[in-house]
């Protein structure tokens, strides 16, 4: 089951919402991408618009002087780090890298983990996270299964409902990694939209666990998804034997260059985003909530929340995209229901339109007695 505009698996696909809803692509208030509300650093597009003649010359293979920011600021050696066209990539190469056969995720989580494993001939088994405990999984049972798997994937924040495990469960895994075998791979894409003092990651002690690969990425927190950047860490052999599967020149120039600039940027375009994200997600989420929704507490850069019945994430999706507002279907995420949906947390305007669009379509017609844009049975009118 996928939604209207999920054609390829993920949010943020505005073509297939024009196609469908009619309008333009750009004109779309786009909630299923979870992309910074502030947009780039401003030294990122400066950086971008001076770099442009480097389109000339090819990329370097090597990625050294993005490579030596990201040791600089990781406290790593740069044979510790792995630069990738995108999180995504970095994932693909673990893959192409290990060669594992048999993969483990944590559901509800992100689907690439699953279908790049499948794509590169790994089994997939995993475990289910439970309602009462934000979706998570217990401990215990991630431990299970990493006793059949030679790679677990773990999201942290996961997505799609944004909740951490804490450092002590990490430190746990870390160590069952050792004793199985098993490559536990952190994918850490969000964890920017985290305060430091709240974020639960080994990635300050991460040489004291030798079967830990952490991913992070660079385009969710600085704004640049069409330019595609992230890296990995992990131990040097890891790393690797991540590195030779590699296509030579898979990142691009223009994507070193804003890479470098958000490594440059300061903290203040950190500040000023963590105190959006925190104060705009906890007025979306009073606002989700004051509409019927049952809200997922999370920690990042969007919510998960279940529609309140009759509504569907298929019949809310239409009813929004109709009026120029997507959101993100999560009913094809494993162990989710009909009703589940994912919102990003943009600012204060976005999000004061999209909760004045969405609650318009959720009060009942007095007319009708129907919920306006919907039936009972959750289908849209439109």
């Amino acid at each position: 089951m996928t939604g209207l505009i999920e054609v390829f698996g993920h949010g943020g696909d505005v073509e297939t919402a024009a196609a469908r809803f009619g309008g333009n692509p750009a004109d779309f208030l786009d909630f299923s991408a979870n992309i910074n509300p502030l947009g780039p650093p401003r030294e990122v597009l400066e950086a971008l618009e001076q770099g442009l003649h480097t389109v000339l010359r090819y990329p370097d293979p090597g990625h050294r002087a993005f490579k030596m920011l990201l040791s600089d600021r990781l406290g790593l050696t740069s044979d510790h780090i792995s630069v990738g066209n995108g999180a995504a990539e970095s994932m693909a190469l673990i893959l192409l890298g290990l060669a594992p056969r048999r993969v483990g995720t944590v559901e509800p989580g992100f689907s690439e983990y699953s279908a790049l494993s499948r794509q590169f001939g790994a089994e997939v088994h995993h475990v289910q996270g439970r309602e009462e405990l934000d979706w998570r999984a217990k401990p215990e049972d991630i431990e299970k299964l990493m006793e059949r798997v030679d790679l677990l994937f773990l999201g942290q924040p996961n997505n799609p409902n944004g909740v951490q495990y804490p450092v002590d469960v990490l430190q746990r895994l870390a160590r069952k990694a050792e004793t199985t075998g098993t490559i536990l791979v952190v994918d850490e894409a969000f964890i920017d939209f985290i305060s430091e003092s709240q974020r639960q990651s080994l990635a300050p002690s991460l040489k004291e666990y030798p079967q830990v690969i952490i991913i992070r990425s660079m385009t969710k927190f600085y704004a640049i998804p069409g330019l595609r950047l992230g890296y990995a860490m992990g131990r040097p052999e890891l790393i690797h034997a991540m590195t030779e599967k590699q296509v030579t020149w898979s990142v691009n120039g223009l994507a070193l260059i804003a890479g470098e600039a958000c490594l440059r940027s300061g903290e203040n375009f950190e500040q000023e985003t963590l105190a959006l994200v925190s104060h705009e997600r906890k007025r979306l989420t009073e606002g989700l909530e004051a509409l019927g929704c049952k809200v997922t507490r999370g920690e990042a850069n969007f919510i998960l929340a279940a529609l309140p019945e009759p509504w569907t994430a298929t019949s809310m999706q239409a009813a929004l995209g109709e009026r120029g507002i997507l959101i993100r279907s999560c009913a094809m995420y494993p162990g989710l229901g009909e009703r589940h949906v994912r919102f990003a947390v943009k600012d204060a305007e976005a999000n004061g339109r999209m909760l004045e669009t969405m609650g318009s379509v959720i009060t009942p017609n007095p007319t009708t007695g129907l919920e306006a844009g919907g039936q009972g049975d959750g289908t849209a009118i439109l």
